[in-house]
């Protein structure tokens, strides 16, 4: 497993993938309305990103035909967006984007309320941004990459959470998937050592079930087994001597 070690000039790119890419999910979230198309959303990103002369990290990436993923509810992630489906007061709706500045990918995800919702969604949303930061406490150089894995499992799952098995975080940069594969589920092997310089997606995906998903017709769309609400909170991270660098949150 060859993982890389960014320069300091890549880092500097990174840095501003980051955060244009946390500009575009702060006006997203802004921008959903009850009724509105997940179509809709998809060319609202898309607007946005190309405003900023970048390129969508996910169209057309291994056939995917739009640039967000928008997952509804049961939906855990890589949900197409249609002109037929909408978004109904009480939803969650997870967006996941990603896009390219100077030939450096970000990635991140949100799950966003639509209107009033239920404590049990209000819940699974916070607990599962929770994890992230739970995770990424572990996230610093001479430390494992397992202990950011079973530091998220362990927190989902106080809960009676499904932390989801099937997807994982990855390492990003030039690429928009690079090692290492980072699980969000427990693991007995404690992985490769953190150096600094390395940066990745860390992305909970958690259900309030079971953490079995089952994949739909359409190949992308990917759904809780049980048909019980899912939650996706990711960014993108920079491993430091010290603590991590979120590159996808605004400072």
């Amino acid at each position: 497993m060859a993982v890389s070690i960014k320069s300091q000039k890549e880092i500097e790119l990174m840095r501003e993938a980051g955060r244009l890419l946390a500009i575009t999910h702060e006006e997203l979230e802004k921008f959903i309305k009850p009724g509105m198309s997940t179509y809709e959303i998809d060319k609202k990103g898309e607007e946005i990103i190309r405003s900023f002369g970048c390129i969508p990290s996910f169209l057309n990436y291994n056939g995917f035909p739009a640039s967000i993923c928008v997952s509804i509810n049961d939906e855990v992630v890589h949900g197409i967006p249609r002109k037929d489906v909408f978004v109904q007061e009480g939803d969650i709706v997870s967006l996941d984007a990603g896009l390219i500045y100077k030939g450096y990918h970000s990635d991140a995800a949100r799950t966003v309320a639509v209107g009033e919702i239920s404590p049990e969604a209000r819940q699974l949303m916070e607990v599962t941004k929770q994890s992230f930061f739970e995770g990424i406490k572990f996230a610093k150089a001479g430390n494992h990459l397992h202990d950011i894995s079973n530091a998220i499992a362990a927190y989902c799952e106080k809960f009676g959470y499904g932390v989801v098995r099937d997807l994982v975080g990855h390492g990003i940069g030039r690429n928009l998937h690079e090692d290492p594969q980072i699980p969000n589920f427990t693991q007995k092997r404690r992985g490769i050592k953190l150096q600094a310089g390395m940066t990745l997606a860390i992305e909970p995906m958690v259900n309030i079930g079971t953490y079995e998903v089952a994949w739909l017709d359409d190949d992308w769309t990917v759904v809780s087994d049980d048909g019980s609400l899912s939650a996706h909170y990711e960014n993108t991270i920079l491993i430091t001597d010290g603590e991590p660098e979120i590159l996808t949150i605004l400072k």
